[in-house]
């Protein structure tokens, strides 16, 4: 039996898994606030969210890119025509999937809306350290750690003004009616933040398949480097493989991170609902065109939503639940390390060095 073609197999089958967990964990990134402000049934939104899902996938590869390339360097493993040493690159990606994995499914459990992002990135640094990998800490510093910090800043600040600036205008309308109009434009911004959660989450799981590929040696056989440029490429299939899972996860639900996000930090008027999912659906798109980075959209419509409630009063916003998310933040990276450094020892202990 060759070990290596069956360590690529259980890796794309692993990755699309997680693509799944992603669906559903991250769901509620894209309709919470739609669905706690009655814009759109459950059932409509999740629908609509998984076709933008899609649809959003297929627009872009740079974050896959980032992820297959940016993270760790896996190069000396896919360049080798030794089987061990494909092997071993096979085991590090495998470890790390399974890292992210596993933190997807706790922070799940106990409805903590954690980046899907951050768990993939942390498996991946997790098993490159304990197999002495190369970690390219310039790449996760300016790709990983700065848009970290600086993305729930903007989508805060951002959803704080322009809920203020917005709140001038519509002072002296009549308030049902406006939050009326303003449900049927949350079905506008609910589809442009799925769009961006595709655009975003589906493309990092692209990005370890073509990981896997090379590590197993299957690179040219898939046209995954440019002739011209030697860059990684994504395959179509990869890119379609990679959009339904996340797509189906999305219908599925994730209702627990859903209550979480709509109704436990604060509750959300149409109006305020429509701003955190604008400002939410613009950051990602800057970040995966502009920068290529892999943002969390967890923490981009997280930090929106404290911003937009803050702008009724400071005090309703729950900021114990939100206290409790961000430390769920800060533990995402470390965690998922930490279990994807076990996972490589006990696959490693399987298949042999």
């Amino acid at each position: 039996m060759d070990i290596n073609l069956v360590l690529v197999v259980m890796v794309i089958v692993i990755a699309l898994a997680f693509d799944y967990t992603n669906g559903f964990h991250d769901a509620a990134n894209a309709i919470a606030t739609s669905v706690s402000t009655r814009a759109l049934t459950p059932r409509a939104a999740l629908i609509m969210a998984a076709v933008m899902n899609v649809i959003g996938a297929l627009l872009g590869t740079e974050v896959a890119k980032t992820i297959g390339q940016g993270i760790i360097d896996i190069s000396h493993y896919t360049s080798s025509a030794d089987v061990g040493m494909q092997r071993e690159g096979l085991v590090i990606v495998l470890a790390a999937l399974l890292g992210a994995v596993a933190w997807n499914l706790i922070t799940w459990w106990f409805g903590l809306p954690s980046s899907s992002s951050h768990a993939l990135i942390g498996g991946l640094v997790g098993a490159g350290l304990v197999s002495m990998t190369t970690v390219q800490w310039g790449g996760i510093t300016a790709h990983v750690i700065i848009p970290m910090f600086t993305s729930p800043c903007i989508g805060f600040f951002f959803g704080y003004i322009i809920m203020r600036i917005l709140m001038r205008f519509l002072r002296n309308l009549p308030y049902h009616r406006t939050m009326r109009q303003f449900r049927i434009l949350q079905t506008a911004s609910a589809g442009a933040m799925a769009l961006g959660h595709g655009l975003q989450d589906a493309q990092k799981t692209m990005g370890v398949i073509v990981m896997a590929l090379v590590a197993g040696g299957y690179g040219h056989t898939h046209n995954i480097f440019d002739e011209a440029t030697g860059d990684l490429t994504v395959p179509l299939w990869v890119k379609i493989a990679a959009a339904l899972a996340i797509s189906a996860g999305t219908y599925s639900g994730g209702w627990r991170i859903m209550r979480t996000l709509g109704r436990k930090i604060i509750d959300l008027d149409p109006a305020r609902g429509f701003v955190a999912e604008t400002v939410s659906a613009g950051v990602l798109y800057i970040a995966a065109f502009a920068l290529h980075a892999p943002i969390s959209t967890t923490h981009t419509i997280t930090s929106a939503i404290l911003g937009v409630g803050a702008t009724r009063r400071f005090s309703a916003v729950r900021w114990g639940v939100a206290g409790n998310i961000v430390i769920a933040w800060f533990l995402t990276l470390p965690a998922a390390a930490a279990v994807a450094a076990g996972m490589f020892w006990v696959i490693r202990l399987f298949v042999g060095p």
